[in-house]
C-alpha cells in the first residue's frame, strides 16, 4: 500500500495527504474544483482550506476521479452528506479497500457511512479512520492519535501499517460501528457546548454536557450494534473531549456564536468548511429514535438548530427532566 488517492481536498483530505507524503507514500488527491488542485500542484498550498501551510512538493492533485482512485488504498474524505454521490461515481479498483475519513450520519436515511458505502460502492473493503484531529496540526506534523476500525483483522492491520508514521498513530479497533457513532455524535456534543459557553452558563454546565453526551453517544453506539467500550477510546472520548473544549473547532465555535445570538445562516455564511454536527444532530435524533432510545442533548441541539426552539427553552427543558441514576439507560 504505497500509493495513496485521497478524494476530497478540503482541510482533513489536504492534511491526510501532507502526512502520508511527507511519510514517503505516493499521494494523488481529488479536488472538486479543478482551482483547488491547481493550486496545490502549482502553488504546493491550499490557501482556501488549510492556509498558511507549505504543503510536501511530492503531493498530486487532480479533478480526475479515476486518477485518484487507481491507488492501492482510497481515502475517502469528503462532505458526509456528499460520500454517497461520490462514492457512486468512484471507479474503484476490484480488492482496494476504502477508509472511510468523514464523520456524520447520511440525514436522508440515516445511514451510518460504512452503510451508504456498501451501497453505493458493493464489495468494496471498508473501514473507518477517526480520532481527535485538528487538520492543522496533523498537516505541521504534531504528535496525533487515532482510531482505524476494520471489522477484517488482518486488512486494518495492512492499513495501519500503511497510513501510520512517527506522528500520526493509528490504533486498531474491530468496531466500525461504535467508530463512526463517536465521531458523529461527538460533533453534536460539540455544538452543545459550544452554546452553553457562548450563553454564559458556566464551565460545570460544559463539563456536564461533555459527561451525559458522552452517556448519549454510548447508548446509541450499543443500540445500534456497536461497542459502548469503543467510545472510551479515541473515536469517542477522545474526539469528544478535543472538540468541545477548542475554539478551533468548526462545531464548537459555531456554537458558541449560536449562544451568543447569531442565526445559524449568517454562522454558516461566513465559513468555508462543513461543520457536520449541524446535519448529524437530526440524523442522530432519528437514529435513535428508531433504535427507542434517548437523546436529550442531541434532541435539544437538533430543537435549537432546525426547529426554532429557544436556547432558555431547551435548557429549562433538559433542567425538568427527571433525576436518575447515573448509569440508568436515559
Amino acid at each position: 500500500m504505497q500509493r495513496i488517492g485521497i478524494i476530497g481536498a478540503g482541510a482533513w483530505g489536504t492534511a491526510l495527504a501532507q502526512t502520508l507524503a511527507r511519510a514517503g507514500r505516493t499521494v494523488v488527491i481529488w479536488a472538486h474544483h479543478a482551482a483547488t488542485a491547481a493550486a496545490i500542484n502549482e502553488t504546493h498550498g491550499n490557501p482556501v482550506y488549510l492556509p498558511g501551510i507549505a504543503l510536501e512538493p511530492g503531493i498530486h492533485a487532480t479533478a480526475a476521479l479515476d486518477e485518484a482512485a487507481a491507488a492501492d488504498v482510497v481515502l475517502l474524505a469528503t462532505p458526509a452528506q456528499h460520500l454517497r454521490e461520490i462514492a457512486g461515481r468512484l471507479p474503484m479498483p476490484p480488492g482496494v479497500p476504502a477508509v472511510i475519513c468523514a464523520k456524520g450520519i447520511e440525514v436522508r436515511t440515516g445511514r451510518l457511512l460504512t452503510e451508504v458505502l456498501a451501497e453505493a460502492a458493493p464489495g468494496t473493503p471498508r473501514a473507518v479512520l477517526s480520532g481527535p484531529t485538528f487538520a492543522a496540526e496533523v498537516a505541521r506534523g504534531l504528535p496525533t492519535a487515532v482510531t482505524l476500525a476494520c471489522a477484517d483483522r488482518p486488512l486494518g492491520e495492512r492499513l495501519v501499517a500503511a497510513l501510520g508514521s512517527r506522528a500520526l498513530r493509528p490504533y486498531l479497533s474491530d468496531d466500525p460501528i461504535g467508530a463512526e457513532i463517536g465521531g458523529a455524535a461527538k460533533n453534536v456534543m460539540a455544538i452543545a457546548c459550544g452554546i452553553v459557553v457562548g450563553h454564559g452558563l458556566g464551565e460545570n454546565a460544559r463539563a456536564a454536557i461533555i459527561t451525559r453526551g458522552l452517556a448519549e453517544m454510548m447508548r446509541l453506539a450499543e443500540a445500534k450494534g456497536g461497542r459502548a467500550a469503543t467510545l472510551m477510546g479515541l473515536s469517542g472520548l477522545g474526539d469528544l473531549t478535543l472538540t468541545c473544549t477548542s475554539p478551533q473547532s468548526r462545531n464548537y465555535s459555531l456554537g458558541v456564536a449560536l449562544g451568543e445570538g447569531r442565526p445559524l445562516a449568517a454562522v454558516l455564511a461566513g465559513r468555508h468548511s462543513v461543520a457536520e454536527g449541524v446535519t448529524s444532530a437530526p440524523a442522530a435524533v432519528a437514529l435513535a429514535a428508531r433504535l427507542g432510545i434517548e437523546m436529550p442533548i442531541a434532541a435539544g441541539v437538533d430543537a435549537i438548530l432546525h426547529r426554532g426552539a429557544a436556547i432558555a427553552a431547551v435548557v429549562e427543558s433538559l433542567l425538568s427532566r427527571p433525576f436518575r441514576a447515573e448509569g440508568h439507560p436515559t
